[in-house]
């Protein structure tokens, strides 16, 4: 019977892995019983769901884009609702793991089948906006995180977003590609965008007769103040604090390059963090606990990554490079977890990602197509954004440290430093 029902559905099996860099594919297997086992990734499906399509897409994206799934995709043929599930005809699709979505007056009843065993394995019942609303592609993307929580125990990355400099002008996008708008008006040039912890604000330089300028810009109200004592030289790279209340910085002017800090949360007391003495160092990033800096210095000759104290003492090279074979390093960002250090260094004349594990010193290229500039971590910690040439312009491309798996975030303008927000909850992030 269950084989019969399958003339009425088009199933399109998940394909290969998109194109590779130098990380090598993890082996695919079938999982064994009801446990997430890392490392192998369960076969999933979304159930076809009568008047939800818009819901539908973003979800199967979603998850796909998470990486943690071999999707299957069901064609909704629009004959009806489930009167029940058929585990034993989605058992032979091979599929592992079923989502359902079915409305409820108001509401959305989600279920999450596991199918080896034949049961609900989660649920819960959401208020989903309307398809048209400005919150409704968030709205799905939380659920698509809670999702992946269900199955793996950690939620996805779906619910954020990124911001970038196109042209010159600050614009952010969703982490699937999709609701692109622009933050700052045609007129204003800007520099370095990064986002606060809680995703409400974003930190930028704006540039003004010949200074740069240090900008928090609120987004619910659109509003933007200027950073104290950021209104000489030229201020750059800002990088919050895990608690929000300090912003670390570059400043070049006459006396050199050096990082500094600001006091955000009363809006003083500035800070200098290092000493120039005949070398640059800039682009400072806090570990997730807020002890330490990791950040860019020419003390020793060419740029590389070391690390200090968030007051600015206990100066170490963090990131040694191979003589010969790699050269200079920048733009480094610590993971959300801490243990790691994404930066782009020259490889052969070009700049490539490679991610450092901070317990063992170990450095790992990611790419090696094209010229790969200016990681920034997913919250997820395993997925990472960056800028390429691959496809001809600077464009976003965004990778999974794990399997290596590679996507682009198409944008109509060339790409430079983006950040990657937190996840986002409520309207947090969201165009206002």
């Amino acid at each position: 019977m269950a084989r019969a029902l399958l003339t009425g559905l088009l199933v399109l099996m998940a394909g290969p892995l998109w194109a590779q860099d130098s990380v090598p594919p993890l082996d695919q297997g079938v999982r064994v019983g009801i446990e997430y086992t890392p490392g192998i990734r369960p076969r999933l499906l979304v159930f076809p769901m009568v008047g939800m399509d818009a819901a539908q897409a973003i979800l199967q994206r979603d998850l796909d884009y998470s990486d943690r799934f071999e999707m299957i995709y069901l064609r909704n043929d629009g004959a009806g609702g489930f009167a029940g599930v058929n585990y034993e005809l989605y058992r032979t699709l091979g599929a592992q793991f079923g989502l359902e979505l079915v409305r409820s007056g108001t509401a959305t009843i989600v279920r999450l089948h596991d199918l080896d065993v034949g049961e609900v394995r989660n649920h819960d019942t959401v208020v989903l906006p309307d398809s048209d609303a400005p919150d409704f592609r968030m709205a799905v993307h939380q659920l698509a995180d809670e999702v992946v929580r269900w199955i793996t125990g950690t939620p996805g990355y779906a619910a954020s977003r990124l911001a970038y400099v196109g042209g010159k002008q600050l614009r952010v996008i969703d982490a699937d590609g999709v609701d692109r708008s622009t933050l700052t008006p045609a007129d204003q040039a800007v520099l370095s965008p990064q986002w606060s912890p809680d995703g409400r604000r974003i930190a930028y330089t704006h540039f003004t007769e010949g200074t740069g300028t240090l900008q928090l810009l609120f987004l619910a109200s659109k509003s933007a103040v200027t950073v104290p004592n950021t209104r000489t030289g030229l201020n750059y790279t800002p990088a919050f604090s895990p608690d929000g209340r300090t912003l670390a910085f570059t400043r070049s002017g006459e006396g050199g390059t050096d990082i500094f800090s600001v006091n955000i949360g009363d809006m003083c007391c500035l800070q200098r963090l290092t000493v120039s003495r005949f070398a640059d160092n800039l682009s400072p990033t806090f570990s997730p606990d807020g002890r330490r800096i990791a950040f860019v210095s020419t003390r020793a000759g060419p740029p590389q990554i070391y690390a200090m104290s968030a007051d600015g003492t206990d100066q170490e090279l963090l990131a040694r490079f191979d003589f010969g074979a790699t050269g200079s390093s920048f733009a480094p960002e610590w993971s959300p977890d801490g243990a790691q250090v994404a930066f782009h260094r020259a490889v052969e004349g070009r700049f490539q990602i490679f991610v450092m594990d901070l317990a063992t010193r170990r450095v790992r290229q990611l790419t090696s197509s094209g010229r790969n500039e200016d990681p920034t971590w997913a919250p997820d910690g395993r997925h990472v954004a960056f800028v390429s040439t691959r496809s001809g312009q600077r464009q976003l491309w965004v990778i999974d440290t794990e399997t290596g798996r590679i996507r682009q975030l198409p944008t109509p303008d060339t790409v430079r430093l983006p950040s990657w927000s937190p996840r986002l909850g409520g309207t947090a992030g969201a165009n206002q």
